[in-house]
């Protein structure tokens, strides 16, 4: 049985941390499907580039998802957090227990925002702690923070690490190694 991530994201959404996640994940041979939730497929990401998701939000609602993996950058955080359909998607993946991955402005914009960082351990881009605070998340510094099945990420530059914590809680410690290792990654 293939592992499935849906990766949401809009325009706007951080060009870093879309592409890594993206990456590093389908190395680890994770499917990993880019779930547009804007009305088209092509969105431009914060800093221009330009990508085509493999699927419109509409097209997913019905499908089981190992992992649900939010992206920051703004304004596409702000559209992840007004997409309605994307909302009820995470709280049937809290509620079941399956894994949510949110980086930068996304742990404090949409799942803070929604109330699914409730008494979880977090952390956020500089300058969200204010808006993890009144989501009811308990504030962690730390460039990574993995509580329970929701792993939350600063930015940009923590991306790889990021990603590679995904893949350990997605596939394993040994793939994510392997993956890390190929990519002359040794934290």
């Amino acid at each position: 049985m293939s592992i499935k991530v849906m990766l949401a994201v809009a325009d706007g959404s951080e060009d870093i941390e879309t592409v890594t996640v993206s990456d590093v994940l389908r190395r680890a041979g994770i499917e990993v499907v880019l779930v547009s939730v804007m009305p088209q497929r092509q969105i431009t990401c914060a800093r221009g580039i330009q990508l085509r998701a493999d699927a419109l939000m509409a097209d997913v609602m019905e499908q089981h998802w190992d992992a649900i993996v939010l992206p920051g950058g703004l304004p596409g955080a702000e559209h992840l957090a007004d997409c309605a359909a994307l909302i009820a998607l995470l709280r049937e993946q809290q509620a079941a227990g399956r894994l949510i991955g949110a980086i930068c402005a996304a742990p404090a914009l949409v799942l803070a925002r929604h109330g699914l960082l409730r008494g979880y351990k977090a952390t956020a881009f500089p300058g969200c702690e204010e808006a993890l605070r009144q989501g009811g998340a308990l504030q962690v510094l730390g460039d990574v923070v993995t509580d329970r099945r929701m792993v939350t990420s600063r930015g940009p530059a923590t991306a790889m690490v990021f990603a590679l914590q995904l893949v350990r809680l997605l596939a394993g410690e040994q793939q994510a190694d392997q993956v890390g290792k190929a990519l002359l990654f040794f934290p």
